[in-house]
């Protein structure tokens, strides 16, 4: 039985990492596309997208135990 928990655990993990990368990519997109009108926080937007990136890469990379 625990097997089976985990296993639901494991795949909702991913799956929540693969959300979290895809609405990285498409924000930092998004933030570059429109740079001339984020004039003064580009950078802001930059840094808040490239950390769902890296999350959701930690978490598709992360090995349960």
């Amino acid at each position: 039985m625990s097997e089976e928990s985990s296993t639901g655990i494991t795949v909702a993990e991913k799956f929540f990492g693969l959300l979290l990368v895809i609405i990285g990519a498409l924000s930092i997109y998004y933030t570059f596309i429109t740079s001339q009108t984020l004039v003064a926080f580009t950078g802001f937007f930059a840094l808040l997208s490239a950390v769902l990136l890296v999350l959701g890469i930690i978490l598709i990379i992360a090995r349960p135990e």
